[in-house]
């Protein structure tokens, strides 16, 4: 469940922030497979089947926020799990496809 916190999403901050170089871009691009925990499991579980299969990006945001994980890690749960219940319901792979 996505709580509303008194305090600023991180991807919507109004202050500037650096801009990673390449050396810290490709460190970011590299980084590892991460497993979600139990607890994260259940919370994104939650979001997709109670709350939104579509976060927009500061639910997204908040969805991350609470589990520990990027929001990068969260997008990429939120599309394989989306890929695995359209293959459950028997629905195209890609939203907006139509077969004949």
């Amino acid at each position: 469940m996505v709580r509303r916190l008194g305090w600023e999403c991180c991807c919507h901050s109004q202050e500037s922030e650096a801009v990673p170089g390449p050396i810290a871009q490709k460190e970011m691009d590299a980084e590892k497979p991460v497993t979600p925990t139990e607890e994260q499991l259940e919370i994104l579980e939650y979001n997709f089947c109670k709350v939104n299969k579509h976060p927009d990006p500061t639910t997204l945001c908040l969805i991350a926020a609470e589990t520990g994980l990027s929001e990068e890690q969260t997008l990429k749960w939120f599309k394989q799990r989306l890929a695995q219940w359209r293959k459950s319901e028997g629905l195209p792979s890609e939203s907006g496809s139509v077969r004949d």
